[in-house]
């Protein structure tokens, strides 16, 4: 069976880590690097694929199945929205947009196109929380009640001699903490309100580097979020999912979510719950699940080439990056405000 042919627009890291699985894949093909850069056209040279200065001349050119928009967010919708119109299935990586309105756009555009597209949230594709999702639907906690997430740990200080990173916009909020946004929406469903405070007392910035948030969810349950680039600390999905090898494995939970008949911890599976007389006077069972690690950006391309194949539909489609991106920038409103911002769906 041939390969999916498959064109990565953004050579930078999360570009560059995406070329490195589709080179890898037993299913898909390297079509093209579009990738102004000498070092966009470095890479393509090695791999001995296409290069073009800008997605026009590859999309004229060539003729990928699909294509990984990884450019920085101002980028993503008018190159996703230029792909669909071309034919071409898009991965757009996150956040999908700078504002919900640009992310309307590509939801409008799939729309009007039927072409596929997919917003690179890759947790959704860990086999963490696909069996987490899993257990949460078959009812085993009962009727969830509470959430808490941690992410808190220490950007070393030449990740800021980067201007943008300094700016609004650059900070732990749409960089970090979309990431525990969208993995609460995939477990627990949509967010209906937040309330938030954040502090730039450390760094002075204009950017925050803490943040906290309560959110209320659709079904009842409360969350809360804590979040800071400028701890000393483990506690954060990146160093105890062991997702990246470039960040150190550390055996701490990061994420728990209680019931009424069980919780759960993330990312080790564990589950607590009462076989016999529900009561904090009575024993209480661990549980563990053991699921085999897997690499979630090959698993995200994995399930791109399936949806390109219309095998599958989108585990994190236009509309969920819309979502996910409106609540994540709720966050920030409701800090600014001192209000509690409701998150309504477009």
């Amino acid at each position: 069976m041939p390969k999916t042919p498959i064109a990565v627009i953004g050579a930078g890291a999360i570009g560059r880590t995406h070329i490195d699985r589709i080179v890898r894949s037993d299913s898909l093909q390297l079509a093209a690097i579009a990738d102004p850069t000498d070092a966009g056209k470095a890479l393509a040279q090695s791999l001995n694929v296409p290069w073009f200065a800008d997605h026009h001349s590859m999309l004229d050119r060539t003729q990928p199945r699909g294509a990984v928009v990884a450019t920085p967010n101002s980028m993503h919708i008018s190159m996703a929205v230029d792909c669909l119109e071309c034919g071409v299935a898009a991965l757009v990586e996150k956040p999908v947009a700078d504002t919900v309105a640009e992310a309307q756009v590509l939801v409008d555009a799939q729309s009007r196109t039927g072409v596929p597209v997919l917003v690179g949230h890759h947790r959704r594709h860990n086999p963490i929380n696909r069996r987490a999702r899993d257990i949460l639907q078959s009812g085993q906690l009962g009727r969830v009640v509470t959430a808490n997430v941690m992410a808190t740990f220490l950007k070393p200080d030449p990740y800021f001699n980067v201007a943008w990173r300094r700016e609004k916009g650059g900070g732990p909020i749409l960089i970090n903490l979309i990431h525990e946004i969208d993995m609460l929406r995939f477990l627990l469903g949509e967010i209906a309100s937040i309330q938030a405070l954040s502090s730039n007392a450390v760094r002075s910035f204009a950017v925050e580097d803490t943040a906290a948030a309560v959110v209320r969810f659709e079904n009842g349950a409360l969350g809360t979020l804590v979040l800071s680039d400028t701890a000393t600390s483990p506690w954060i999905w990146d160093f105890c999912a062991g997702e990246q090898d470039q960040y150190p494995r550390q055996e701490v939970q990061s994420h728990f979510i209680a019931g009424t008949h069980g919780s759960l911890s993330l990312p080790d599976l564990s589950m607590w719950s009462y076989r016999g007389e529900r009561s904090w006077h009575a024993e209480i069972t661990l549980e563990k699940t053991f699921v085999h690690k897997a690499d979630p950006y090959t698993w995200q391309l994995e399930h791109f080439g399936a949806l390109i194949e219309g095998r599958v539909e989108p585990l994190c489609s236009a509309l969920d990056g819309l979502r996910t991106l409106q609540a994540t920038l709720a966050v920030s409103e409701a800090a600014a405000t001192g209000q509690t911002v409701e998150v309504n769906k477009p």
